[in-house]
This record gives structure tokens, sequence and C-alpha cells, in this order.
């Protein structure tokens, strides 16, 4: 019997493993080609992933279900990088490095904006993900730079969210990236100014160094 239940046992792990390695699949395809295009057959998604429709239709029953994964699976990961980078980095650039993987989560949002759109419209489609795993992650990054004294104290995520409102206004089709990295590194400088953690020199230098950031538009 207890053979039985440990032949079982190893049998089941394979096999869940290859079910979530073809999920994962299905979600860096559909991400690619619905981007492209929110109209994008769910058979060409299936045979670019290498799955059959069965299998497909096991894991996204409906395009809404498959845009709405999608969107959560990013969101997700960019939450959760927030811990990861926590353990490897000081920090203040834990945050910064967190920036530009939100960035990232932006414009592939913005890629997938028809898809969202068309899985959200309909009277009885599902409501769109909230968006609290984002400000949780923000908060614990913010509070980890403030205990370190490397930004200014009661700086909350809200207000950082706010700060960097101005990506959302970058086109994703243009070369975004220099411009989201000023952008990133003009808050920096700014929640750095006063931190308790550093000189006043040093906040004398980067205030100048924001003043020149600003003026050049570099």
């Amino acid at each position: 019997m207890g053979e039985h239940k440990d032949a079982s046992r190893s049998t089941e792990t394979p096999q869940r493993a290859d079910a979530q390695r073809n999920r994962e699949r299905i979600l860096a395809v559909a991400v690619t080609e619905l981007t492209r295009s929110a109209d994008t057959p769910l058979s060409v998604i299936a045979k670019k992933a290498g799955v059959g429709q069965g299998t497909f239709y096991r894991n996204f029953p409906s395009r809404e279900a498959l845009v709405m994964e999608i969107y959560r699976h990013e969101l997700r990961q960019v939450a959760d990088s927030a811990d990861q980078l926590l353990c490897t980095r000081e920090p203040d650039r834990a945050l910064r490095e967190w920036m530009d993987r939100l960035a990232r989560f932006g414009m592939t949002k913005a890629g997938l904006a028809d898809a969202i759109r068309q899985a959200t419209s309909s009277p009885n489609g599902p409501a769109k993900p909230g968006h609290d795993s984002l400000l949780h992650a923000t908060d614990r990054l913010l509070r980890a730079c403030e205990e370190a004294g490397a930004i200014r104290p009661g700086v909350t995520a809200d207000d950082l969210i706010l700060a960097l409102g101005g990506f959302w206004q970058l086109d994703p089709e243009s070369d975004w990236q220099p411009r989201a990295a000023r952008l990133f590194d003009l808050v920096m400088d700014g929640l750095r100014v006063g931190a308790p953690g550093r000189r006043a020199t040093d906040d004398a230098s980067s205030s100048q160094r924001f003043v020149r950031r600003a003026a050049s538009g570099r």
C-alpha cells in the first residue's frame, strides 16, 4: 500500500511540473501575440506555445480568462520582485531597480490595453484586477529605505506612484527606456534629499544634480 502511494506521488509531481510549464509557455506567448494584436486567435497562441487545444482551454477557458491572467501574472511578478531585490541589494538600489521593473510592466500593460479593454467591456465581463499588491510592494521598499536612512522619512506608496506619474505619458512605441531612466533618477535624487543617513553636503550635491538634470533635459 505504501509503495503504491509513493509511486502515485512520484508520477504526480512531474505531471504538475509539466502542467505549470505549459501554463507559463501559454502566458509568455500570449503576452507577445496579444500585444501585437488584441484579436489574435486563441488557436494561434496555442500553436505557438506548443500545446493542444484541450490543454489550452483547460488552463484558459475563454479569451477574457487568458487576458486577465496575463495581467495578474505580470502584476504579481512585479510585486514579488520587490522582496527579491531587497534580499540582494541595498534598499535604495533595490527601489531604483524595482522602478525599472515597474516600467516594463507598464509598457506591457500599455501594449495589452486593447485586449484588456475588450475583456472587461462587456456587462458580464471580469473586473479589472486591483493594484493592492503593487502598493504593498512599493510600501515595503520605501520602509526599507527609510529604516536604512537612505530616503527622507514619511514618503508613502501613493506619494511615489504619483511622483512617477509622468512615466505613463511615454509612448510605448518610442525609445522610452532612456527617458524613463532619467525620470526615475530624478525621483531618486528627490527622495534622498533630507535622508537622515546622508550628510548635508550630500544633500546639497543631490539638489544641484537634480536642478542640472531638470534644466538640461537629460
